[in-house]
């Protein structure tokens, strides 16, 4: 069919690039999220301030974040690389990529908070401060939990583009799904890789994507 021959497709290492895939996201998007939240919790609670110091920690934090997000992933990860041999001893493969993937994917976390946190209604923060709720515990019993679809939404939204971002990293050795496409499917022109790498990564997406649809909804609805 269309000149394509599957069977000369090398199905270990197609499992064995899908696991690596699965990694690089599962641990890029749990240490974005143990960073992204507070950082985005603090971006919300330092623009809302009347405190001088806060509103300057805003700025800067905001300044930072968006030039981040600014950077093309696939030039952050080249640039990065100092950095990623510094922290994990290595610039390729799984270990490699994960800093680079975390470092672009929490600034991006970080304003999705943001603007869960802003869509919350004014009055329910009001009405908790006026029963005489600490600011932590505004943040842990208010804002978070009435927040949550879209926090989870966020997360989401995080976690795909971490997978395009995992295709990405394949351009300089980074392992996975991404590496595999380029170094069959784009310099050895072998189709067929190319074909079921790009079928594997769109299945990945549609079930998180379904995953994360399903659990907004059920939040919402609470």
């Amino acid at each position: 069919m269309w000149g394509l021959d599957f069977s000369k497709i090398d199905w270990s290492e197609m499992g064995t690039a899908s696991v690596d895939t699965l990694q690089m996201m599962l641990y890029s998007t749990l240490f974005t999220l143990i960073i992204g939240l507070p950082l985005g919790v603090l971006l919300y609670v330092s623009s809302r301030s009347n405190s001088t110091v806060l509103q300057w920690v805003y700025r800067v934090m905001s300044f930072v974040v968006n030039i981040i997000r600014s950077v093309p992933f696939i030039i952050l990860i080249v640039a990065l690389i100092p950095l990623t041999r510094a922290i994990v001893g290595v610039s390729s493969g799984v270990q490699g990529t994960i800093p680079p993937l975390v470092i672009a994917a929490a600034p991006f976390f970080a304003r999705l908070v943001e603007t869960a946190l802003r869509e919350v209604d004014r009055g329910v923060i009001e009405a908790s401060q006026a029963m005489g709720a600490t600011p932590f515990q505004v943040i842990r019993k208010v804002l978070l939990p009435e927040s949550l679809p879209g926090l989870i939404a966020g997360i989401t939204i995080t976690v795909v583009t971490l997978v395009s971002y995992t295709a990405m990293s394949g351009m300089i050795g980074g392992g996975g799904l991404g590496d595999l496409a380029i170094r069959y499917g784009y310099y050895r022109y072998e189709k067929e890789v190319m074909i079921i790498s790009v079928i594997f990564m769109v299945i990945l997406v549609q079930v998180l994507q379904m995953l994360g649809d399903r659990l907004v909804i059920y939040f919402t609805r609470k």
